[in-house]
């Protein structure tokens, strides 16, 4: 666990620099795609822009709603904060602006949701690495196993061992990286990106069990809900391409 990284008078915060990795991860990945499906490579970079100004804006926002008690007495302080960065808020407020470029682009079509699937998943993961090194709540519940650990340091400390729940959650998005990006011509438009719904949204689904966040409805926490919505609702999309018999798509073109 590593909050900030001192450079003589420069002071790093790692989580910022994860954050920063996964975005050039994410564009890497997004370059890669473009290229081998026919279009210009060069839109990864517009897409990695929207995906960072949408994503941070709607991080903020959300973070914003869901402690409106704190927030309301200063919005304007609350918005511009450094802390508090809320990833569905950030998922929805990056896809609206990727979707908005994609729009613009005239390329607002289901390969173009194809592209950002493997970048999601594992933008996601490094995220929680940072999460994992600043300590800053995102560990899960208290726990005497054999890799329990504390965060004493952390941004968000607690001495008692708990689950180390980002660490979960960055191997098995490594996974699910690995798997979106073996598979990503071998599904028709749209099929990739349905299936990165189901992964990602049974993966945070399953990791809730073991962390801190509040129960509000049958037992599930917010987090939990958007997770099982998005499984749903990608579980649906695959089972229409089956049933519509669909075919791999082509790896050019």
């Amino acid at each position: 666990m590593q909050p900030e990284i001192e450079l003589g008078p420069l002071t790093l915060q790692t989580f910022g620099l994860m954050l920063g990795l996964a975005f050039v991860v994410a564009g890497i990945f997004a370059h890669r795609y473009l290229k081998e499906i026919g279009r210009p490579p060069d839109w990864a970079y517009e897409m990695t822009f929207a995906a960072i100004v949408g994503g941070i804006v709607g991080a903020r926002l959300w973070a914003v709603i869901e402690n409106w008690d704190e927030a309301k007495d200063d919005i304007f302080g609350s918005l511009f904060s450094g802390s508090g960065l809320v990833f569905y808020g950030g998922l929805l407020g990056g896809a609206i602006a990727v979707l908005g470029w994609a729009w613009w682009r005239g390329v607002l079509d289901l390969k173009t949701l194809d592209t950002a699937a493997t970048p999601l998943a594992a933008a996601y993961g490094i995220g929680r690495i940072g999460c994992q090194l600043a300590g800053d709540g995102d560990y899960g519940k208290a726990w005497d196993g054999p890799w329990a650990m504390a965060y004493p340091d952390g941004t968000v400390p607690t001495t008692e061992e708990v689950h180390p729940t980002p660490v979960y959650e960055t191997l098995t998005m490594a996974v699910i990286t690995w798997i979106l990006w073996s598979r990503r011509h071998k599904l028709p438009p749209g099929g990739l990106f349905a299936l990165y719904l189901v992964l990602a949204g049974a993966e945070r689904f399953l990791v809730e069990f073991l962390r801190r966040n509040d129960r509000i409805v049958v037992g599930l926490t917010l987090p939990q809900l958007i997770a099982l919505a998005m499984f749903v609702g990608g579980a649906i999309w695959l089972l229409r391409i089956r049933s519509a018999g669909g075919v791999p798509a082509p790896a050019r073109g």
